[in-house]
């Protein structure tokens, strides 16, 4: 038997059409640079100790934990009023979040109370961190005694 001239295809195609794909990664790459917003943290007046020595920390950013301690005693963690009793619980889940590569540098003023780093330091000991950095200005003797 003689069909007419026309047959039709009854499959659907199974191809993903790629012509369009290079254009909608571009712009999704687009969106999300302009829509992003990057976390900047609050200064904070701080008198930092002086140190005769002082050793850059290479470690990368997303590894350390910049806990701020005030003259009053108040401890800032991620830019929010921490109670000492809660430094540990929150410093021990970041620092299993990040597989036990987490350095706290503690970032205090020179005229926090002794009694306030000991507790902190005990905080950070309950939290199991192994390495704890202080962040100091470098003492500035050689460029005086070269003048």
């Amino acid at each position: 038997m003689m069909r007419g001239g026309l047959e039709r295809k009854s499959k659907a195609s199974s191809e993903i059409p790629s012509s369009s794909l290079a254009d909608m990664a571009f712009l999704l790459l687009i969106f999300f640079m302009v829509s992003t917003v990057f976390r900047k943290e609050q200064p904070r007046d701080a008198e930092f100790p002086e140190a005769e020595a002082t050793q850059k920390l290479d470690e990368p950013r997303k590894d350390i934990l910049h806990i701020w301690v005030e003259r009053d005693g108040a401890i800032w963690i991620n830019d929010q009023n921490t109670p000492m009793e809660a430094v540990a619980p929150i410093v021990n889940e970041l620092y299993r979040e990040s597989n036990q590569r987490l350095v706290p540098v503690l970032r205090a003023d020179r005229d926090v109370p002794y009694r306030v780093m000991n507790s902190l330091q005990e905080q950070l000991q309950e939290a199991g961190t192994v390495r704890v950095t202080f962040y100091t200005n470098l003492e500035q003797r050689m460029a005086r005694a070269r003048r």
